[in-house]
């Protein structure tokens, strides 16, 4: 007999957070108590919230990161991976094959990692309610940050895979856990979103959601929902995150945005929290570092990796080169690292030549910089010594995105002048706040010229923050610029217009009552 995934996720989570509030269900046995009551206590649902923070931030951590930057334009897979890797599996990310199946494993796993979360924070909303909650107590606050998270995942879940079911409480008798028409999906995200938007406080801890966290994501919602569902508008997009782009916040040096000892800068919204301390660390440069460089070194250099995700020529490359760098931007060096001598030392591929990559050997070309984390090198003196603990914390929303997308927004909506000034205000930064004649955007360019150009811009301003892949999705783009920028991609040539969906795992076919084979995504299996 079938079972729910999504159901038993749901339950799990909860079982799992039962210790934490261990004092409360001691007064009765945990059977005996109605989902209502244990709701009613503020205490376990802080517990709980914490829990799902966690949750939502792991997938910033390790693989889970790669796993999403990927398979774009901006980012591929590293030579060794996605030619040889697991039979050639692990490359379908970026070739688009057809080895990008239900039951690859990255696949399933960024499915499997979200839905336990968003049933938890469903149970949450659902207990508390929102319609007689005075925005400011804690209750009003909890509800609005349990809608943020199954909001926000939500729209991840169906940006990366389409129609997903809807996890409503109230009315899962009638939803079931079946895929929902884009529509429906869609206005359920964006009512999820305008929740927290209203009962989100306005300041919160460091890693948690405010109300301008929840205005910059429904912004991104308006501006992501597809056209079909009649729920884009950049209208309402350009209102709430004109909120958050005349909210307290500030550009801050871009150096500052990357530096472990200046973590949640005037720029930050929202910032997923980490140290160098397991189980705190994200693990990100034990993946994305060069392999070359720790078979020189070792696992004590900060640069040290394992290639997993690396810039594509396109990223790396300057304009004359046929890519997006422009003279004198100071976020070219500090998104990417061109240059591997160490301590006087330069590696070479001499101890990695059993890889038999040939022409194809990457591994000493540009990698992503942003989250090398020196703490971890042996020269450090912390004693850590391994590149595995990489703890820097990463900026998930913060100003200058806000201002490009607000940028997008005045464009679509007429004013092409307003988004080039927003723009302009960017890039003044990246000249550290000179900004040559030559470099600033006209504001007599075209509407058309805009949309191609600020795409560009929020490559050079948000290399490797995971955004990429969302931005190409939203502007129907995914299809052309990975097919001719990614290195795999364009040499398979088994891209095609489908892959802009991920397959839904065949678990959760095979698993879930309210799906079958006929539900899987067009052009898989």
């Amino acid at each position: 007999m079938k079972k729910n995934i999504i159901a038993i996720g749901m339950v799990a989570l909860a079982a799992m957070a039962m210790p934490s509030c261990s004092d409360f269900l001691d007064e009765a046995p945990k059977t005996a108590l109605p989902e209502d009551k244990i709701y009613s206590d503020t205490t376990y649902i802080e517990s709980n919230m914490q829990t799902l923070y966690k949750n939502w931030r792991s997938l910033f951590t390790d693989r889970y990161l790669w796993e999403q930057m990927v398979g774009t334009d901006e980012i591929q897979s590293g030579a060794l991976q996605a030619l040889k890797e697991d039979g050639g599996r692990r490359g379908s990310l970026d070739k688009y094959d057809a080895l990008l199946t239900s039951e690859l494993s990255f696949v399933v796993e960024q499915w499997e990692k979200r839905w336990p979360t968003v049933g938890e924070a469903a149970k949450i909303i659902n207990a508390i309610g929102g319609g007689n909650l005075a925005p400011g107590t804690k209750k009003a606050s909890l509800y609005g940050e349990a809608c943020f998270i199954r909001g926000g995942l939500m729209m991840e879940l169906a940006m990366l895979y389409g129609r997903i079911p809807i996890i409503d409480i109230g009315r899962q008798d009638q939803l079931g856990y079946g895929r929902q028409p884009l529509a429906d999906v869609w206005a359920f995200i964006i009512n999820d979103l305008k929740e927290a938007a209203i009962y989100c406080p306005t300041q919160n801890v460091p890693g948690r959601a405010t109300s301008y966290a929840a205005q910059m994501l429904l912004g991104y919602a308006y501006m992501s929902a597809p056209e079909e569902t009649g729920l884009r508008d950049f209208g309402k997009a350009a209102a709430a995150l004109k909120t958050v782009v005349d909210g307290p916040f500030s550009l801050v040096d871009y150096y500052d945005l990357w530096d472990y000892s200046k973590s949640n800068t005037a720029e930050s919204i929202m910032e997923w929290q980490f140290s160098c301390v397991w189980p705190d660390n994200n693990m990100v440069q034990f993946q994305i570092g060069s392999r070359a460089v720790q078979s020189y070194f070792g696992d004590g250099c900060y640069m040290s990796g394992y290639d997993h995700a690396v810039p594509t020529q396109w990223a790396y490359s300057d304009i004359a080169d046929g890519g997006i760098w422009e003279d004198g931007d100071i976020r070219r060096d500090e998104s990417i690292r061109y240059d591997f001598t160490y301590y006087g030392m330069t590696p070479t591929l001499d101890n990695i030549t059993w890889e038999e990559l040939g022409d194809d050997h990457d591994e000493l070309l540009p990698h992503i910089k942003k989250y090398e984390d020196f703490r971890t090198d042996t020269h450090s003196g912390l004693g850590l010594n391994n590149m595995w603990y990489s703890g820097k914390n990463m900026p998930f929303l913060r100003l200058a995105n806000a201002k490009l997308l607000y940028a997008e927004c005045l464009n679509e909506t007429g004013d092409t002048p307003g988004a080039v000034r927003q723009v302009n205000d960017v890039r003044r930064r990246a000249w550290e706040g000179s900004l040559p004649a030559d470099k600033a955007w006209n504001e007599s360019m075209s509407k058309d010229e805009f949309r191609t150009q600020v795409l560009t811009e929020r490559v050079r301003e948000l290399f490797g923050e995971r955004w990429r892949k969302f931005d190409l999705i939203r502007t129907g783009r995914f299809l052309d610029y990975v097919s001719a920028r990614n290195k795999w991609a364009k040499r398979s040539g088994t891209i095609r217009a489908y892959n802009v969906l991920w397959p839904i795992p065949l678990t959760e076919i095979n698993q879930n009552d309210d799906m079958s084979v006929g539900d899987q995504n067009e052009g898989y299996r």
